[in-house]
């Protein structure tokens, strides 16, 4: 499957890119799974994308769970929670 992602804030200084465009093995089928997928690159992405941090997702620009499943072409933007006052 194709698909662009997008890393803000925090994710993106650690990764040391904002996007990229990959196309993923059948058996990534979640957010959750192309979460693990990325993750098993090794380092900085298994640090950065560690299932024990909070990390926010976006699919074609709507938050989404982890449970999500993933669709052709879709847009996947990782970022981190944001707080405000």
């Amino acid at each position: 499957m194709k698909l662009e992602l997008r890393f803000f804030a925090s994710l993106r200084e650690g990764l040391g890119l904002s996007g990229e465009s990959i196309t993923t093995p059948p058996e990534v089928k979640t957010i959750a799974d192309l979460r693990g997928y990325l993750a098993q690159r090794g380092n900085p992405w298994a640090e950065v994308l560690a299932s024990a941090k909070v990390i926010r997702c976006a699919l074609n620009q709507e938050m989404v769970s982890d449970s999500t499943p993933l669709v052709e072409g879709a847009e996947v933007a990782f970022f981190p929670p944001v707080t405000g006052g």
